[in-house]
């Protein structure tokens, strides 16, 4: 469970990363003044800021349903290969999903990444559940 969450990390930096070289270069090509993003308001911004600020935000959300069972997963001493597929593939969803949000950003493939990474969240969360009992 250790490496499915290393990867959802790497995942969250890499996000950030082009989060911030966005922002960055969305004030020095002048289409946003700085001032903007001390409460994210005030003017309208390129699509490609809200995309990308939206989803980092993103990766706190689902993702932390995700990291709470793993830690239990791991905490328990709990050794499952359900629960290890569930987590990869949970783990790919969520680059998928954030592909295609930074990328062309089709809403039905968006959303059928997100369904399938919530569906193994569930699925981690009834084996895990399973298990223990």
């Amino acid at each position: 469970m250790l490496y499915p969450m290393a990867a959802m990390v790497l995942l969250i930096v890499l996000v950030g990363a082009v989060t911030v070289k966005a922002r960055f270069a969305s004030v020095k090509r002048g289409e946003v003044r700085a001032k903007y993003f001390r409460l994210m308001g005030g003017q309208e911004v390129p699509e490609f800021i809200t995309k990308s600020t939206r989803n980092f935000n993103n990766q706190f959300e689902l993702p932390v349903l995700f990291y709470v069972a793993c830690t239990l997963y791991i905490s328990l001493g709990i050794d499952s290969d359900i629960a290890a597929v569930f987590a990869w593939v949970f783990v790919a969803s969520r680059y998928v999903h954030s592909y295609v949000h930074l990328t062309y950003n089709h809403v039905l493939h968006r959303m059928l990444s997100f369904w399938v990474g919530f569906m193994c969240v569930i699925g981690l969360w009834v084996n895990l559940l399973i298990q223990q009992g």
